[in-house]
């Protein structure tokens, strides 16, 4: 429930620290409180232990330990593990209560060579667990601290679980052990005095490695919105996948495990299984292909280069046939015809393969007999329920991107944008296509129609707002708020430095070639309140587009679904684990998330037990490939579903793998010119995929004997467990999934939710309607419907003054005239001018998506989100003439003002909350003091304090500059040094768009703290810091330049004619002019 944390940016509120011995009362502070082995770190190595050994001696502390072996005997067993499991919990509980030890070490650690060869061992996280919920029991836990010794954990995720299940700390000897082999190699020695590897000493080798670990769990812990591991250790927050209630009762007492699964004896047979002697004793270690897929004895990878292969034999489509090639010279564009044959090869052999998905398990379990496929619904209207997953322009290349748009868009589904905004051309339909596909607005796709567009259906918000502008919103027929995603939770999106060209980086306002990184969603996503807030901002600029939220499969959907329903979301996604991502660290996408079956099911229910389920649709997406695939999430509850990765080799991927070194072969998710020439799809390949889909579906349906899709939907008592599948494998024999899914409620009789339901009783389709902003927007509405604003944006000329009153309940204020105008001009074609005065108190999100010809005064004081996604235009906002507080020592605005803006001139006579300027990639802006984060994650736009600012300046910041104005010395205390660099205005040009900036600042607000600082401008001048990214290294404001040039000191225009001031000339009539207007 907390929001999540970086620990990157804000690693500064994190700890890692933990303490052995025993613990007494926080409610009693003594001598002997604090008397405790502190550690830096959870993970210890030899040197370590053997000091805490020496803890143990009275000189030294007197800290008594012991240690229990974890191993027992071969010949006991299967049944020898939870046997031996019983006699170290009882030895523990003996050990601290009669004998006072105070540091007990569990290893697993064999004394000598014949022990290792006669005995096996208890799996670490079984022991700990078991352990430390028996300590528990007995009211010991807090009087001894635990430490496993084990060989048998190595990854983050191993070490989370350990401390997260009772360890205190863990000493992973084999681990440590493995890098000093790989230290002392010849290989790695070499490699050493060429230069290929780093130099280092053996302790700076495995010092290395745990500061790997470290960074792993400090980043897990943050996705939680945990800051200190102290408060992670014991908390068990996990949920078991395959684990059977005796284990769970035993070892994880208290953690959900909602289908059962293995037991003790299971558990005792894989660990045998992976002695050295089922090997062959080869010494080399078996690469099992968790990551990339090994053909001979790697896991199973559902998505594989074999299975695309399958795929774009069904669909017609050969890779080798592309304008890189002789795509042109070939009859339809080299599109083969569609095979179901081919289909039906690429079907069975998802059926046929090894176990994956819990929905494996599923068989359908019809309550009618079969009836003529002719009976049921055409594929076409199931078509309409089929949406592509959010992958971002920039994580896939334009011609992925736009020929999944231009196809699913052609069968009536939902296209998706992803993250990245989208080219404002694609808005507009494609019109000028000739005989052979083509067409002069888009040279690079091939099989286009007249009558196609690439405007995404669906235009997603994400924490990072790249490509959010008010023109973006108002394309839009649905509005997605990404509040995670399914297969990396509480972490933001990436996209690798190489991937942002000069076209990706002018779509998202950043810099090319730097690496993108959302924030984790926690400024505006996370929490239900201000999850609420950015539906009314996105209902407000755009009322005729519904808003989607993207939640994660996982325990507590169902709750959290509530909540999204009451804060009028129109439809909710449930994203399962097996999301595709192509440009996320490794340890991001695995042991996140759950299968969406579980999250579906639960949302599902939860939202028709609290009478919510007709107040919203429901979507599914995460590695959903067949027509089963959709019949089984639509029993569970779906009316709409996603496909993400299997789309995406519909169109040519084949599964390399290199999504984020930015070299696909195929051009699908590659950036480069050469590369993307080689893209082979075309829309009419997605197009015949969707269609093998949906008539698949339409024969499930004909042999359940249901003629309308929408029948089946919630309908889970049509499934049931494959008792043939079950038994396939000893992992899954275990598994009672009737005891889970039987949960959903029956709505075999009550069908009413699958319609909206409205005032009086009259239902509806749901698509027909979107929820609307109720008195919260009345000013809003008023404001838009004044008959002078209408007139300007109709003429689009003249200009226009009016006046409102304003109170603390009128939320989104200005959002709604900015969609008005955005829809008539887009962004930069708006050649009126409007002038709204406020005066009052504004709601929340005051000034949202305003943009150029815009122009908002605000006398009073503003809330939360002031200016948030700013386009352009200004906003100005100053205290009461009769205000009795000096301005530039009071807050006006609050937290995270100007979140993701794009654009304008902003002007604040006081202090601002904490976030000011979050993700601001082109506004520049004025204020006398902000709190903690400011210019966070900022890529672009100038920020000028005029006051004292709070801690972590500039963390995340890849482009723009700020200048902080320093008079006590203690700013540089408060800068994050991770990326930026600080300095004293060093340079003419520098120092010109201060001043302007503050010069136009005190003519807007009669700021008393500018007038002090420019009437004394040359001793004041000095006490300004200038802080900026690498990215901002060469430019003319950072670096002395040898030739004159512009000098931006204005972002409120829609293009820079009139906010340039050339360096060493006057300005002309027209532009004084625009500075008096």
């Amino acid at each position: 429930t907390n929001p999540p944390i970086d620990p990157l940016r804000e690693g500064v509120v994190m700890s890692l620290a933990m303490t052995l011995g025993k613990k007494e009362s926080i409610y009693k502070v003594s001598e002997r409180g604090a008397r405790l082995i502190h550690l830096s770190s959870p993970l210890i190595n030899a040197a370590e232990m053997e000091d805490i050994a020496e803890l143990a001696k009275p000189e030294n502390g007197g800290f008594l330990q012991e240690t229990l072996s974890t191993r027992y005997a071969l010949e006991d067993g299967p049944a020898g593990l939870k046997k031996t499991l019983d006699e170290l919990c009882d030895k523990a509980v003996e050990l601290v209560r009669d004998q006072n030890v105070e540091v007990l070490i569990l290893s697993d650690k064999a004394a000598d060579q014949a022990s290792l060869d006669e005995t096996t061992y208890i799996p670490p996280l079984a022991a700990i667990g078991a352990v430390h919920h028996r300590l528990i029991k007995e009211g010991l836990r807090m009087d001894v601290g635990l430490v496993v010794e084990t060989g048998g954990a190595w990854s983050t995720h191993h070490f989370a679980c350990l401390v997260g299940y009772g360890a205190n700390a863990v000493h992973p000897y084999m681990a440590f052990e493995t890098v000093k082999q790989w230290h002392q190699s010849t290989t790695t020695q070499k490699k050493m005095k060429a230069g290929k590897v780093k130099e280092s000493t053996l302790s700076e080798a495995q010092e290395n490695y745990r500061k790997a670990v470290e960074n792993g769990l400090l980043k897990i812990l943050s996705k939680m919105g945990i800051s200190l591991l102290t408060s992670y250790q014991g908390a068990q927050i996990f949920e078991a996948l395959g684990v059977g209630k005796d284990v769970v009762d035993t070892c994880f007492k208290g953690t959900t495990s909602r289908i059962g699964g293995v037991g003790f004896e299971d558990l005792a047979k894989e660990t045998v299984m992976m002695r050295p002697e089922v090997a062959d004793m080869k010494m080399k270690l078996v690469n099992y292909g968790f990551y990339k897929p090994v053909p001979a004895l790697g896991e199973y990878h559902i998505n594989s280069s074999d299975l695309a292969k399958l795929l774009h034999n069904a669909i017609g489509l050969d890779k080798k046939v592309s304008a890189a090639s002789n795509r042109d010279e070939l009859e339809n564009d080299g599109v083969k015809p569609a095979s179901a044959a081919d289909y039906e090869i690429f079907q069975k052999s998802l059926e046929s393969a090894p176990l994956a998905n819990i929905r494996d398990l599923f068989d359908f379990n019809s309550d009618k007999e079969s009836i003529p496929i002719e009976e049921v619904e055409d594929a076409a209207s199931i078509m309409r329920r089929f949406c592509t997953g959010a992958m971002s322009l920039g994580a896939l290349s334009r011609e992925a991107h736009e020929t999944l748009a231009i196809a699913v868009n052609r069968i009536g589904g939902k296209s998706n944008s992803g993250e990245g905004g989208e080219d404002v051309i694609r808005g507009f339909e494609i019109q000028d296509v000739d005989e052979r596909g083509r067409s002069p607005t888009f040279p690079h796709l091939a099989g286009l129609k007249n009558g196609d567009s690439a405007n995404s259906f669906i235009h997603q918000v994400a924490s990072g707002r790249f490509g959010v502008t008010p023109e973006f919103l108002v394309t839009a027929k649905q509005l997605e708020i990404k509040m995670a995603q399914g297969a990396k939770p509480g972490e933001g999106g990436q996209l690798p430095g190489a991937k942002v060209s000069d076209y990706i980086a002018g779509l998202r306002a950043s810099k090319p070639g730097v690496t993108l990184i959302s924030p984790p969603p926690h400024h505006d996503i996370y929490s239900i309140e201000d999850l609420a807030q950015l539906i009314h901002d996105l209902h407000a600029v755009n009322e005729k587009a519904g808003v989607s939220v993207k939640l994660v499969s996982s325990i507590g959907i169902g709750t959290v679904a509530c909540g999204v329903a009451k804060a009028d979301a129109d439809v909710i996604q449930i994203s399962g684990n097996d999301g595709g991502t192509g440009a996320s660290p490794l340890s991001s996408i695995k042991h996140a998330g759950c299968p969406w079956e579980l999250g579906l099911a639960e949302a599902h229910a939860a939202l028709y037990n609290n009478g919510l389920r007709d107040r919203v649709t429901i979507r599914v997406d995460g590695g959903i490939r067949t027509g089963r695939d959709v019949a089984i999430a639509a029993m569970l509850g779906a009316e709409e579903f996603g496909f993400g990765t299997i789309a995406m080799i519909a169109e040519g991927c084949i599964m390399a793998r290199v999504c984020h070194l930015n070299t696909c072969p195929v051009g699908v998710t590659s950036q480069k010119e050469e590369l993307r020439k080689k893209f082979p799809g075309t829309p009419e390949h997605v197009v015949n995929f969707f269609e093998f889909v949906a008539e698949e579906t339409r024969q499930l349906m004909a042999h359940m004997g249901y003629k309308r899709f929408e029948d089946l939907i919630g309908r889970s008592d049509l499934l049931k467990e494959n008792d043939k599948q079950m038994d396939r494998v000893a992992k899954t024999s275990g598994m009672k999934l009737s005891n889970y899914f039987a949960g959903v409620p029956d709505s075999s009789e009550d069908r009413s939710f699958l319609r909206a339901t409205l005032e009086g009783g009259q239902q509806v389709m749901k698509e027909e309607i979107v929820h609307s902003n109720g008195f919260s927007s009345d000013l809003d509405r008023d404001l838009s419907n004044h008959p002078d604003v209408k007139k300007v944006i109709a003429d689009n000329s003249g200009e226009t003054v009016v006046s409102f009153s304003i109170k603390n309940t009128d939320r989104s204020t200005c959002a709604m005239l900015a969609g008005d105008i955005a829809r008539a001009h887009g962004n930069k074609r708006f050649r009126g001018k409007i002038f709204v005065e406020f005066n009052g108190s504004a709601g929340q999100s005051f000034g949202a998506f305003v943009l150029p010809g815009l122009s908002v005064r605000l006398t009073g004081e503003g809330n939360d989100y002031v200016g948030k996604g700013m386009h352009g235009g200004e906003i100005v906002v100053v205290p009461d003439i009769n205000a009795g507080f000096v301005a530039a020592e009071s807050s006006i605005v609050g937290n995270a003002c100007l979140y993701g803006a794009t654009g304008g001139d902003f002007h604040a006579n006081g202090r601002a909350g904490e976030r000011f300027g979050v993700r601001n990639s082109g506004a520049f802006a004025v204020a006398e003091g902000a709190g903690d984060h400011c210019c966070e994650y900022m890529t672009g736009g100038v920020v000028v304090m005029l006051g004292k600012v709070g801690r972590n300046v500039g963390a995340g910041m890849t482009g723009g500059v700020g200048y902080f104005y320093d008079a006590d010395g203690s700013f540089q205390d408060m800068v994050n040094p991770e990326i930026v660099k600080v300095q004293r205005v060093v340079t003419d040009l520098g120092e010109i768009q201060l001043k302007t900036l503050i010069e136009r600042h005190y003519e807007l607000t009669g700021s008393e703290r500018a007038d002090e600082i420019l009437n004394n401008w040359e001793e004041e001048k000095g006490k300004f810091w200038q802080v900026y990214p690498p990215s901002e290294k060469s430019t003319p404001v950072v670096t002395p330049q040898a030739e004159i040039i512009d000098l931006r000191v204005s972002a409120s225009a829609p293009d820079g004619e009139m906010c340039f001031l050339p360096l060493g000339k006057v300005m002309t009539p027209e532009q004084a002019q625009r500075c008096a207007d």
